[in-house]
């Protein structure tokens, strides 16, 4: 699924237009973010939690070449789902297709 099948879903299950679903979904989205940028720590209730996560200064290969290259410092998002998504999950991946 992707954004365009994300918003004609919510706007199916809101009954309402795919106009006002983008501008909700890019409300939920700008609310992550800026709850990453300032709390580093975001729980959706039934859902799961993204922590913002730093990742240190190493040492990479260049596939190519082989050769040693410096990768920097870098600031990422990571997803932890909850208990109850995970159940969600497991009880639709054991439904006979």
């Amino acid at each position: 699924m992707n954004k365009t099948d994300l918003i004609e879903v919510v706007a199916s299950q809101l009954e309402s237009s795919k106009s006002e679903a983008s501008k909700a979904i890019e409300a939920v989205i700008a609310a992550i973010s800026d709850g990453l940028t300032k709390d580093e720590k975001v729980a959706i209730s039934g859902f799961g939690t993204f922590t913002k996560k730093k990742r240190a200064a190493r040492t990479g290969m260049n596939p190519a070449t082989k050769a040693p290259i410096q990768i920097d410092e870098s600031t990422t998002c990571s997803f932890r789902p909850s208990q109850q998504l995970k159940e969600v999950l497991h009880t639709r991946s054991q439904q006979p297709v």
